[in-house]
């Protein structure tokens, strides 16, 4: 009995290592545009947002319930299982972290629980229906439906705003954007933090100390809240560098647009218990907004290199996490060798990160080697996008032939 109740100790403590990763991995995902456009300061944004993701904790648990009871089979699964599931969604977040890249924790938990699973226990004990319907559909889904929302809520914004005073109309919105990155913060913490619930109350479950389809207990809630909280304040700028200045440049109206669209996609999955992934849905809302606006570009590159590491983020998971179950099986020794490995990669990991040191006094620089021309979408969709306020008066000019330099007489 002592040393099961060790391994379940284990397990709360990596599941909050992982919502603490979760956090900072995912602050771009409310802050990236508003510290891009500059509506907020960078330290403002995270300490608001961190708020903002304990609050959403406290909202739901629909999500934390399509974890713990329906992605897999509860009687098959033991601490380990969990254990080495979390494992694979930890090292994942921090690899993808340390590149920049803006990848889905959401995916990275469950790709590692249906990994560990299979491992232990069998195809059979993953459910096939739960996994299509409320994970990989909202998954294409989501960034799609967030992307064309924001879209046209950029070209809306900008055609209601055309004859108003810039300075005004930009300062308007970029309240607008500080009330809407809130929103995603509190839709953050209603649908994330509930995945981390959902995994330790599968651990508590598994390990006896609650009966089965039990609700998370409060202090579940609770911590789970704190470590999201505490991960989002810390900031994750390597990604919100990326989100903010590195797929498109964005003013303070298609900020606005961008996070009110993936708010809006993030609290309706969270109350219809679909377990999304809020970077999808934000990822795709800015390159939304990017195209809605003319003469916007998104920076293909960045974008497919994004869309690379979401295709892989399930299968990584799933085969690290598999592979750490299997070194689990044999026993005490073999959970402490995985153990001692995921600290061990943690550091190292971080120990490479400080080579290059991106924070709040540096998230806005972005290093990106020159103008990345238009594609054929970017072209497409600026040919049909009304023009944002204040340029039509320098297109005119543009098309005004010059004055011929006045004679000066010797």
């Amino acid at each position: 009995m002592e040393s099961f109740s060790l391994i379940l100790a284990i397990v709360v403590v990596t599941a909050l290592a992982f919502d603490f990763t979760n956090g900072f991995h995912d602050t771009a995902n409310a802050m990236a545009t508003t510290i891009s456009t500059g509506a907020m300061r960078p330290k403002a944004a995270v300490a608001m947002s961190a708020v903002l993701n304990l609050v959403g904790a406290f909202l739901s648990v629909e999500v934390a319930n399509t974890i713990s009871k329906g992605l897999v089979d509860e009687a098959g699964i033991r601490p380990e299982v969990i254990f080495a599931a979390l494992v694979g969604a930890i090292l994942w977040n921090l690899l993808t972290w340390l590149v920049g890249l803006p990848s889905s924790s959401s995916h990275a938990l469950m790709g590692g629980l249906i990994g560990a699973t299979v491992a232990s226990a069998g195809l059979g004990a993953v459910h096939g229906d739960v996994l299509v319907t409320k994970v990989l559909i909202p998954a294409v889904a989501a960034p799609l439906v967030a992307g064309i929302a924001a879209m046209f809520a950029t070209r809306l914004t900008y055609r209601l705003g055309r004859k108003a005073e810039t300075n005004a109309s930009a300062k308007g919105y970029r309240a607008g954007q500080i009330a809407s990155a809130g929103l995603v913060s509190l839709a953050h913490g209603t649908n994330d933090a509930q995945k981390t619930m959902g995994i330790i109350t599968l651990a508590l479950v598994a390990g006896g100390t609650l009966a089965p389809d039990s609700d998370p207990p409060l202090w579940v809630i609770l911590s789970a809240g704190i470590a999201i909280a505490l991960g989002t304040y810390l900031g994750g700028w390597r990604i919100i560098r990326t989100m903010g200045k590195g797929l498109t440049d964005l003013q303070p109206q298609q900020g606005f647009a961008a996070q009110t669209s993936a708010a809006t996609v993030i609290l309706a999955s969270s109350h219809l218990g679909f377990s999304l992934s809020t970077t999808h849905s934000v990822s795709g809302a800015v390159m939304g907004a990017g195209l809605g606006r003319k003469g916007g570009v998104v920076r293909w590159s960045t974008a497919t290199r994004m869309f690379v590491a979401w295709g892989l983020t399930l299968p990584a998971a799933a085969l690290v996490a598999a592979l750490a179950e299997w070194v689990c099986g044999f026993g005490d020794w073999g959970t402490a060798l995985v153990a001692v490995f995921l600290v061990a990669s943690s550091a190292a990991i971080w120990k490479i990160s400080r080579r290059e040191v991106v924070d709040h006094t540096n998230v806005n620089d972005h290093d990106a080697p020159g103008e990345e021309a238009p594609g054929v979408v970017t072209q497409a969709m600026a040919a049909v996008t009304p023009p944002p306020a204040g340029t039509v008066a320098e297109d005119l000019s543009a098309t005004v032939p010059a004055a011929p330099p006045a004679k000066t007489t010797v």
